[in-house]
């Protein structure tokens, strides 16, 4: 009978010794589930001839990033850590239309777009003011990337201010050196840099971190430098700077530097957080100056139909900005009458233009330039998890139509340690 007790009493000396120890493995992910019902027609030639296409509205589902991850802590400052994407429920394979062939049909195999490694990295630790990674790894650049869990963030979908301009979430392969000192923040990267051939007129440079290939072309590298300051209680401030060469880094890149392109990117950012007060606030400002567009957008027109290319123009400049404010309606209730949780009620303005300068002979697409006007609900019953409602509202300049949008969303956030 004596042999239960010493096994029970050796069970839990371990776990009150596993108990104290520091944690090593770290697991958690995040993942958003939507309801949309836009009020204006999917036809892919709505642009195209904009007076046919007034009375028309389609809804649709998606699971937009479903994301696991997992850590381990070595011990002595050594650390690793990955990260695997599920966009759009997907697993690689889809049917598309193509917007720049007339609304073709095409099957599409999208390396790193429906199921991506977004993050796989290995850290060494010296000081927190000092840290080396070296992998795959988020590029922090704008408020989403660096901010982009749907916990933080008001819309039902990633604010497409940003992610219509930039890839979001942008990852890539380099090496970072980053860590925090008194009341700053700082990363500083070296990655491969973009492929000139992946541009096009609707997204800018979206498209250009997503590889077709199996490997990540690194002709030439590309820096990111991001700085944030805290000083101020509730307040974080945020500069982040991109610049590298894209024409070297197609995979026949001859077809640019045989005519002296080289194609480099610029691109500057500041966002701002605040949250305090029951009160949240967030803004951000991107410009980005691709040189050479003109040059590039010749060489892309002409590249092969079978290729990966969109083949359109590419402007030399695009900008956006955003703002969005949040208030927790709660907080107004007496305090023995609040509820548990948070409700935020909220409204969002921003606009962004994908060609807002243009080389050459290139002519803007009028509908590059887009307004966004939003406001709605979210409602957290527990820090990690957001019920979403948001009445969204896209402008446009004459002659096309708006593009209004309801729509329903919940997601969650959550990391543990084991």
């Amino acid at each position: 009978m004596k042999y239960p007790f010493v096994l029970t009493g050796l069970i839990i000396l371990i776990h009150s010794a596993l108990a104290d120890s520091p944690s090593r493995l770290s697991m958690g992910g995040y993942g958003e589930a939507v309801y949309q019902r836009m009020f204006y027609s999917d036809n892919i030639q709505r642009y195209l001839y904009p007076e046919n296409n007034r009375d028309a509205s389609h809804g649709r589902f998606d699971l937009p990033h479903v994301v696991w991850f997992v850590a381990y802590d070595f011990g002595k400052g050594w650390k690793i850590s990955s990260e695997i994407e599920f966009e759009h429920g997907g697993s690689g394979g889809a049917v598309e239309i193509e917007h720049e062939e007339g609304g073709e049909y095409e099957t599409e195999i999208e390396k790193g777009g429906e199921v991506a490694l977004e993050q796989f990295w290995i850290e060494k630790t010296f000081s927190d003011a000092a840290h080396l990674r070296v992998g795959h790894f988020i590029v922090p650049i704008g408020l989403t990337n660096q901010h982009h869990l749907p916990t933080e963030f008001f819309s039902v979908l990633r604010p497409e201010e940003e992610s219509e301009l930039l890839p979001c979430t942008w990852h890539q392969t380099g090496i970072s050196f980053w860590g925090k000192t008194h009341n700053w923040g700082y990363e500083a990267q070296v990655i491969s840099g973009l492929d000139a051939e992946r541009f096009n007129n609707l997204n800018w440079i979206k498209d250009g971190a997503i590889s077709p290939y199996e490997f990540e072309i690194a002709n030439t590298l590309a820096g990111v430098l991001r700085v944030d300051n805290y000083s101020i209680a509730g307040l974080r401030l945020g500069m982040s700077g991109y610049f590298g060469y894209s024409a070297k880094n197609s995979l026949k890149w001859e077809r640019y530097t045989n005519q002296k392109i080289e194609g480099e990117l610029l691109i500057g950012a500041f966002d701002a957080v605040y949250s305090s007060h029951s009160l949240i606030v967030r803004a951000n400002i991107l410009y980005g100056h691709l040189f050479d567009a003109y040059a590039i957008s010749m060489v892309n027109k002409r590249l092969p139909s079978a290729g990966p290319s969109p083949r359109t123009d590419v402007a030399s400049d695009a900008v956006s900005a955003y703002a969005e404010v949040g208030y927790d309606i709660f907080h107004l209730l007496p305090k023995n009458n609040r509820t548990t949780g948070k409700c935020y009620l909220y409204g969002h303005y921003g606009f962004y233009d994908s060609m807002y300068k243009t080389a050459g002979n290139i002519q803007p697409k009028g509908y590059s330039r887009k307004t966004v006007i939003s406001g709605g609900i979210n409602y957290y019953p527990i820090d990690e998890v957001v019920l979403k409602a948001e009445y969204a509202f896209r402008k446009f300049n004459q002659p096309y139509n708006n593009e209004p949008t309801f729509s329903l969303g919940i997601a969650y956030s959550g990391f543990f340690e084991l």
